[in-house]
C-alpha cells in the first residue's frame, strides 16, 4: 500500500517503486545467471546448453514471476502481454543490439533443432489463444512440451571440459543464485504493482503496458547477459540465451501460469501481436538458415522495426 502524501507525492513514489522494481529485476537476474552458470560450469555443461537452459530459462524468471503475479492479481493483459512482448523484444531489440555491437554468426546446423523448437512454440500461439483464454488443458500441454524439450536437450549434450576460474566455488554459486531469485521475486512484485497504477493514471490499457514497459523491464536480464556474452566473444551463450528464453516464455511461463489460474485473452493479442511475433520469428530463422549471420545492418533494421512496432501499437 502506498502511503498518502499528496497526489504529486503518490505519483513520484509510484515511479520510484517502478524504478526499484526494474533494478531488482536487473540485478537479481544478473546474480541468478551468474550463480546458475557457475553451477553449470562445475558440471562441465557446454556453452550453448548453458545459454539455452540455465541462462535462457534463468533470465526468464522475471517474466514468469511477473506473469504469475499479474494473472493472480486480475491483470491478464499484463500477464500475456509480458510474454508476447518479451519475445518480440528478445528477437528485435536484444539480438538487434548484439548484432550492432558485433555481427552475430550462428551455426544453423548445430542450432537447427532449438530454432525449430522456438519457431514451433511461437507458431502454436494462435491455437492457444483461439478459445479466448489459456486454461488448464493448454497449460498441461505446454509444460509437457517444455519437459520433452529439456529432456532432449540435456540427453544430447556431452560433458565438456572447462577451465574453472581460480575462485570458483559451488556453494558461492548456489548462494548467488538464491540471492538473485529473491531479488527477482521482489522486483517482479513491485514492477507489476507500479505499472498497473501508472496504466490507470494515463488510461493506457494493461495489454499495452505488458507489451512495452513490463516486457522490456523483464527482458533486461536477457539484454545484459546477451550484450556481455557478445562482448566477451561467447556467441553461443548470447544466441542460446535468446532462443531458450523465447521457448521458456511460451511453454514455461504461459504453461505454468495457466496451470495456476486461467488467463483471459485480450482480442488484440490474436489480431496484432501474435501474427507479428510469428512473422519476425520465421524471418529470423530464414535469415539464419540462408546466410547464417546477423550483420550490423540487419541489427539496425531489427531495432528500427522494434521502434516502429512500439510506435504503431501506441498509436492504435
Amino acid at each position: 500500500m502506498l502511503l498518502y502524501c499528496g497526489e504529486t507525492g503518490i505519483i513520484m513514489l509510484t515511479y520510484l517503486i517502478l524504478c526499484l522494481g526494474l533494478v531488482g529485476l536487473f540485478l537479481g537476474g544478473d546474480w541468478l545467471v551468474r550463480g546458475a552458470s557457475g553451477i553449470a560450469l562445475r558440471f562441465g555443461v557446454s556453452p550453448m546448453v548453458i545459454g539455452l537452459t540455465i541462462v535462457g530459462f534463468g533470465t526468464s524468471t522475471p517474466e514468469l514471476l511477473v506473469s504469475l503475479n499479474a494473472a493472480l492479481g486480475g491483470q491478464p493483459g499484463i500477464a500475456i502481454g509480458n510474454v508476447v512482448g518479451s519475445n518480440i523484444a528478445n528477437l528485435l531489440l536484444i539480438l538487434g543490439l548484439a548484432a550492432v555491437i558485433t555481427p552475430v554468426t550462428v551455426d544453423f546446423a548445430s542450432s537447427r533443432r532449438d530454432l525449430f523448437w522456438m519457431a514451433g512454440a511461437t507458431v502454436i500461439l494462435p491455437l492457444l489463444f483461439w478459445s479466448g483464454s489459456v486454461g488448464l488443458i493448454e497449460g498441461l500441454l505446454m509444460v509437457a512440451a517444455l519437459i520433452i524439450y529439456l529432456t532432449i536437450s540435456l540427453r544430447d549434450t556431452g560433458h565438456v571440459d572447462v577451465d574453472l576460474p581460480p575462485n570458483s566455488n559451488l556453494l558461492r554459486s548456489i548462494l548467488t543464485a538464491l540471492l538473485g531469485l529473491a531479488a527477482v521475486m521482489a522486483g517482479a512484485h513491485y514492477l507489476v504493482e507500479s505499472a498497473t497504477i501508472i496504466a490507470r493514471q494515463f488510461g493506457v490499457s494493461e495489454a499495452m503496458i505488458g507489451l512495452s514497459i513490463v516486457a522490456i523491464g523483464t527482458s533486461l536480464p536477457e539484454l545484459a547477459t546477451t550484450i556481455m556474452a557478445i562482448i566477451r566473444g561467447e556467441r553461443d551463450i548470447a544466441v542460446g540465451n535468446v532462443i531458450g528464453s523465447n521457448i521458456f516464455n511460451v511453454l514455461g511461463i504461459l504453461g505454468i501460469t495457466a496451470l495456476v489460474t486461467p488467463i483471459p485473452l485480450d482480442p488484440r493479442f490474436l489480431q496484432i501481436d501474435t501474427p507479428f511475433v510469428i512473422a519476425i520469428t520465421v524471418v529470423l530463422v530464414l535469415i539464419l538458415w540462408s546466410i547464417g549471420r546477423l550483420s550490423r545492418v540487419i541489427g539496425a533494421l531489427m531495432i528500427a522495426t522494434y521502434a516502429a512496432y512500439l510506435g504503431l501499437t501506441y498509436a492504435m
